[in-house]
């Protein structure tokens, strides 16, 4: 078994390109391709065929194989700047500009709206969804206060803001995927509180990015039909 090798040899190091890759290598390859499919590097069924390829491979290596021909690949790529773990002292107030309440039923808040600075949540054998992919950030940081009970809470963030997570579990679960925006003045988002029995997460969203390459290929689809019919 590879396990008996390394514990063998526990001096040697794996190289880069066998560790295995995550769903954070997956996005960023199938970003390029993406890129490199809006700008007509790759056909419509070439960029369906790596991006195929891209959610099977399992290692780093693997997933380099699909973007070595292309020129962004080898770009030097900024490095996120790390957001802070706690608000500014200051920046968020004691009492919260809106509260979404769920006690034995579902409280959802969602679509176009202003965050404010802060907003506590509560589950009480309920569940609550917060989604602030639309939402409108007033405020640069912005702190969302947690509790279930029995209940579930469920934050969704866009992509292009950073997560942060302090809290924790009470025979529950309290899961928040850390996440850091390219922007420095990105808005940051944290989320705090207590699950007894329930369960709290916050995860960024990427339906909008699978949207985004799919109305691409479409767009490449209907101009060679056009062309088709043109003749």
């Amino acid at each position: 078994m590879d396990l008996q090798k390394h514990a063998q040899q526990p001096g040697t190091a794996p190289r880069p390109a066998d560790l295995r890759a995550s769903d954070a290598d997956r996005d960023r390859v199938a970003d390029l391709l993406r890129d490199a499919l809006a700008e007509g590097r790759l056909t419509a069924d070439e960029h369906a065929e790596r991006v195929e390829g891209v959610l099977a491979a399992k290692t780093v290596g693997e997933l380099e194989e699909f973007i070595r021909d292309l020129p962004a690949a080898h770009q030097r790529r900024a490095a996120p700047v790390s957001a802070p773990h706690r608000p500014t002292a200051g920046a968020i107030p004691a009492e919260p500009d809106g509260s979404v309440v769920a006690v034995f039923s579902a409280a959802v808040r969602k679509g176009r709206w202003r965050t404010g600075r802060r907003i506590h949540a509560y589950a009480v054998f309920g569940s609550v969804e917060i989604d602030l992919c639309e939402a409108l950030f007033d405020h640069q940081q912005v702190m969302i206060k947690a509790f279930s009970v029995f209940g579930s809470v469920e934050v969704r963030v866009p992509e292009n803001v950073s997560l942060r997570g302090t809290g924790g579990g009470v025979l529950g679960s309290f899961e928040v995927d850390t996440l850091d925006a390219t922007d420095p003045e990105a808005p940051v988002v944290y989320v705090d509180g207590w699950a007894v029995l329930g369960s709290i997460e916050a995860r960024p969203r990427r339906g909008k990015l699978v949207a985004d390459i799919l109305d691409k290929v479409q767009r490449s689809v209907d101009r060679s039909v056009r062309k088709h019919l043109d003749r």
